[in-house]
């Protein structure tokens, strides 16, 4: 593949989804999986539970095999405390931080204040080592913090007024080669 840059600043020679061009730069890319979530999801649950819709899987060519896990979750809730998200492959968490007694461990937590129309952003990047050629599967899990609250994805409390935003959730596994 060639590369060279138009007059205009247009990189011209790239693969439509440029997935040729990360290939050449030494094998990454050219296993990616993606999927986009624009529907809502609510939970109550005090249990990490699957967000419908962002689970995603990947085969890895290698064994010595990397695999970088991205994923954005548009977050609403009905009151003043933390989503808490988890990233999982397989059945297994992975990407939480430290243990401890009384601290949750989350790949990644959003707060919105309660109010009617907030909405924030959740978002990790993690490089796994799955050690693997099998098909592995990855999910992200969210928790209500306590009891009597509501999380929402891709939407906020409210939910009705014309500036209410509705927004896209998603998770992207690309296979790096060792």
């Amino acid at each position: 593949m060639s590369l060279s840059l138009a007059g205009n600043g247009t990189l011209t020679g790239v693969d439509a989804d440029a997935s040729g061009l990360l290939a050449e730069a030494g094998g990454i890319g050219s296993n990616v999986v993606s999927v986009t979530k624009t529907d809502t999801f609510t939970t109550t649950s005090t249990s990490y539970t699957d967000i419908t819709g962002l689970t995603v899987s990947i085969t890895p060519s290698s064994a010595t095999s990397k695999v970088l896990v991205l994923f954005n979750v548009f977050l609403g809730q009905n009151t003043s405390a933390f989503a808490n998200l988890r990233l999982v492959r397989d059945s297994t968490d992975i990407a939480i931080g430290d243990a401890s007694s009384t601290l949750d461990q989350v790949t990644a937590s959003s707060w919105t204040g309660g109010a009617d129309n907030h909405f924030t952003v959740a978002s990790a990047s993690f490089l796994d080592s799955p050690a693997t050629t099998s098909a592995t599967t990855y999910k992200v899990q969210l928790r209500c913090a306590g009891p009597s609250q509501l999380q929402y994805v891709n939407r906020s409390r409210r939910d009705t007024g014309t500036t209410d935003p509705r927004a896209v959730s998603s998770i992207t596994v690309i296979e790096v080669a060792a």
